[in-house]
């Protein structure tokens, strides 16, 4: 049988376990339920979106041969930018694909042209601005730099971003998704790339929570008469 003393130890441990964790335990249970009432196609940003995109054909096309001097392709991508077919060839030169002309990136009329391609027409441009690099916890973080952010007109301050290397749309970001970032973040306890499930930190937490579990089920078991009756028996 559990003597006093430790009871009242385990009892103690149990408490200061609890006030440790519990804030972490309510950003789980919040986050958790945030993320089960959450359409996550909204978070995309699917509602700003036109959704599929308008396809664009174009004839007259060169070959690869012709571009880039009998190099090797290892990818290459067509690309519509501004209304001209362009090739994004290994991922790191962009060509013409009907003149053969390098391109060296796009300017801001034309990342603003990319958008139109994919943010819906009533959206009005409030503003764009170029980017060439974010921090860590930077909305448009891991993805091409440098970047044109374009802002619109709405009340959840909407953003999207295209690529200015090779005029890719990469992504749009408004207050919802913030939000839905934010909590991820809480919840996974990555407090860099969000996504990282096997953080020393989150580990710790989940065993200090084991550990909280199992000594209120020992404290339970303690300080219960029918416990106590039953074992002494």
């Amino acid at each position: 049988m559990v003597n006093r003393k430790t009871a009242l130890r385990i009892r103690k441990t149990h408490r200061y376990l609890g006030l440790f964790l519990g804030i972490q335990f309510l950003l789980w249970t919040i986050s958790g339920l945030y993320f089960s009432w959450t359409d996550i196609d909204e978070i995309h940003g699917d509602d700003f979106k036109i959704l599929p995109p308008k396809k664009v054909a174009f004839a007259n096309l060169l070959g690869t041969d012709s571009l880039i001097g009998g190099q090797s392709v290892e990818s290459l991508e067509l690309l519509e930018i501004a209304g001209s077919p362009y090739y994004w060839i290994n991922e790191s030169q962009l060509v013409h694909a009907q003149s053969g002309k390098p391109k060296d990136g796009i300017n801001k009329k034309e990342a603003m042209a990319v958008a139109q391609r994919y943010i819906k027409p009533h959206l009005k441009v409030a503003g764009i601005r170029e980017l060439d690099s974010v921090g860590p916890h930077h909305e448009y973080r891991g993805r091409p730099l440098p970047a044109f952010e374009i802002s619109y007109e709405t009340d959840v301050n909407l953003k999207a971003y295209v690529a200015k290397e090779n005029g890719a749309f990469q992504t749009v970001r408004f207050r919802d998704w913030r939000w839905f970032d934010f909590l991820w973040m809480t919840h996974t306890m990555d407090y860099q790339g969000r996504d990282d499930f096997n953080t020393a930190v989150l580990r710790a937490f989940s065993l200090l929570g084991l550990i909280t579990v199992i000594s209120g089920f020992t404290l339970w078991f303690a300080s219960s008469p029918r416990f106590r009756k039953t074992f002494k028996t």
